[in-house]
């Protein structure tokens, strides 16, 4: 059989599953992509260098609920093209050409549900005693590596290569609401060794970031503190003197806070597309990363209004 929307979504579980989306949460992605969906079309049919009329051409081999559902499968399991254009019964060359098409969308989809938090809204929090001062809102920041192909040029082998992870990777920035989860901001991808610390000063987000809203980072952004007033971190073991008590107690309350991005993070690698090895010589990584944190926005806020109701 034939993948398509109309079969699929008849087996909600199997749906999931491919998707990483609940078949009301597909459903809802249509429905919010499809302006810029067309918008894009026509951009590209409409090119200065095309050298057909408008409807000329070939069409279409898969209607474009069905594109954009071979994308989301595409990033949640990073089947190799020949396999996808098997299941969906069209060309290899198909599935690059949609792939190619439907992620910029889906990029921008996931951009568009990247909300700052607002430091007006007043929040109820229950943390320990000892995280007594840190601001009302705040967002928690870390990032994560994903391994590459390693590059034919010596140099860029060495820009790419990660002592911590001992490979060639490429390095991301989450930036997470403190309180739901949800994603906030994404950095541009960037090579593996990069520090943290650098790649935030790089990303520009304290900058973006409303200034009554606090940032708190792991102990790789050590120094966020002298670059905002309201950044934190986990407290230094003094150099040659053992670690006090009271600083053992506040990083782990410090500690419990700053769990609920990598649990944001864990959502995220569920796609393959930003977990397995890469294959695409590191081209549109930041699109695949956006596009995804976009998805597991959607499945936040969804598992929430199901929460509440």
């Amino acid at each position: 059989m034939m993948m398509r929307y109309y079969y699929l979504s008849r087996y909600p579980d199997v749906f999931t599953k491919m998707t990483g989306l609940r078949v009301s949460e597909f459903d809802e992605l249509i429905d919010d992509v499809q302006p810029g969906f067309q918008e894009s079309e026509e951009a590209r049919l409409d090119r200065p260098d095309r050298q057909r009329e408008l409807g000329g051409g070939r069409k279409a081999q898969l209607e474009r609920r069905d594109q954009i559902l071979l994308t989301v499968i595409w990033l949640r399991l990073y089947l190799v093209q020949d396999l996808l254009a098997y299941f969906f019964g069209i060309s290899q060359s198909a599935v690059s050409n949609y792939v190619a098409h439907v992620l910029p969308v889906l990029e921008q989809a996931g951009r568009d549900t990247m909300r700052m938090p607002d430091p007006g809204r007043k929040r109820r929090r229950d943390l320990d005693q000892l995280l007594a001062d840190l601001p009302e809102v705040l967002v928690v920041i870390d990032s994560f590596e994903q391994q590459v192909q390693r590059p034919r040029d010596p140099d860029a082998q060495q820009d790419f290569y990660s002592g911590k992870k001992k490979t060639h990777t490429l390095k991301s920035q989450i930036t997470v609401d403190e309180q739901t989860g949800e994603i906030v901001d994404v950095s541009e991808s960037v090579p593996g060794p990069t520090a943290d610390i650098t790649l935030l000063d790089q990303s520009g987000l304290n900058a973006t970031l409303p200034d009554e809203v606090g940032r708190m980072g792991d102990s790789g952004y050590q120094g966020i503190a002298q670059r905002h007033e309201r950044g934190y971190s986990p407290r230094k073991k003094p150099r040659g003197k053992d670690r006090p008590p009271e600083d053992v107690a506040y990083n782990h309350a410090f500690s419990r806070v700053r769990i609920i991005v990598e649990n944001t993070i864990g959502r995220m690698r569920r796609y393959q597309a930003i977990t397995q090895p890469d294959r695409q010589h590191r081209q549109q990584h930041t699109a695949r990363v956006v596009a995804v944190a976009g998805l597991a926005n959607r499945q936040i806020r969804s598992r929430q209004l199901a929460t509440a109701v």
